[in-house]
């Protein structure tokens, strides 16, 4: 069974949540305000965070802020009654995974925590050792989702990292943007290949010495993206 926290201020969409997150068999525990939420997120294990973006005592942007600087990296679906792009734009740029815009239609909900879940599923099945990874310059501390870059710790956002450990675990296989979506946005992100581009291109710009020649993440033209093997293999 999966543990999931709900932080959710109105009680009547508490509730439902819990009912239909049940039925998905999972534990469920409930916080009405942030503090309390971002006490149990810090403190506790959860494989699934809904989390509202208006909250008393503190808003959920903080929350996720706060978890991420914590190095916790459980998935985090928010939840807000604004449909401005902007925060959902500064939403995932902080780490959310996903984002529903109340007011929601329950199965699309439940269609988006099974998407979620799949996708852990798959980086699970498709990583399949948490050993480091030291190739070049860059080692990546998998246990910790922590990368050095010439020994200097690296800024990365969950997905980057989860993006760069899938390519460097895998040096030479080519992944199509599609099937990257699938693994780690999840298939409700079809369509969206531009996310893959725009997420490769702030990646190289974090490790590549000269993004202009990559050396680490390579293109396969009209494919997709790869890690350079010959790296790994000097």
């Amino acid at each position: 069974m999966k543990n999931v926290l709900v932080i959710e201020d109105d009680k009547s969409i508490s509730d439902l949540i819990e009912i239909h997150l049940k039925d998905l068999s999972c534990n469920v525990t409930k916080a009405y305000d942030g503090e309390t939420g971002l006490k149990l997120a810090l403190n506790e294990s959860y494989q699934l965070i809904v989390l509202d973006l208006m909250l008393p005592k503190l808003d959920g942007l903080e929350i996720c802020k706060q978890v991420r600087k914590n190095d916790i990296y459980t998935p985090v679906l928010m939840l807000t009654s604004k449909s401005d792009e902007l925060d959902k734009v500064l939403g995932l740029e902080i780490g959310a995974d996903d984002y529903l815009t109340k007011p929601f239609g329950i199965r699309e909900f439940i269609a988006r925590v099974k998407a979620i879940f799949r996708r852990i599923d798959a980086i699970h099945k498709e990583i399949d050792n948490d050993e480091d990874i030291s190739v070049g310059n860059i080692k990546i501390e998998v246990s910790k989702r922590k990368v050095l870059l010439n020994e200097e710790r690296l800024e990365l956002t969950p997905k980057e990292f989860d993006l760069l450990h899938l390519l460097a675990s895998h040096p030479g296989k080519t992944y199509t943007r599609e099937q990257l979506l699938n693994i780690l946005w999840g298939y409700q992100y079809n369509g969206y290949e531009h996310t893959v581009n725009s997420h490769i291109n702030r990646l190289r710009s974090k490790v590549e010495p000269d993004i202009s020649k990559p050396s680490y993440i390579l293109t396969s033209w009209g494919v997709g993206y790869r890690f350079n093997e010959e790296i790994i293999n000097e």
